[in-house]
């Protein structure tokens, strides 16, 4: 039985959509800096990013966070 995620916000995206629409407001030089994370510093890629962000729960709840402020901040009428 499954239960819809009404409340939950990210419901529906991936974490590749979530990164590309970040890099592509923010970009690699200022998400590194948000994100204090090597793959985003060094030589960042989508692909390389997703596989440690993956596999590192921390890190992913980071870049979540962002993109959740990030939408307040765009969305926002006004």
């Amino acid at each position: 039985m499954t239960h819809p995620q009404t409340n939950n916000p990210l419901h529906g995206l991936t974490l590749e959509t979530i990164l590309t629409q970040l890099v592509e407001y923010y970009g690699w030089e200022k998400l590194g800096q948000d994100i204090k994370i090597k793959c985003f510093n060094q030589d960042p890629s989508i692909k390389s990013s997703l596989k440690f962000l993956r596999t590192t729960p921390w890190a992913r709840k980071q870049v979540e966070e962002l993109y959740l402020r990030h939408k307040l901040k765009v969305d926002k009428p006004g």
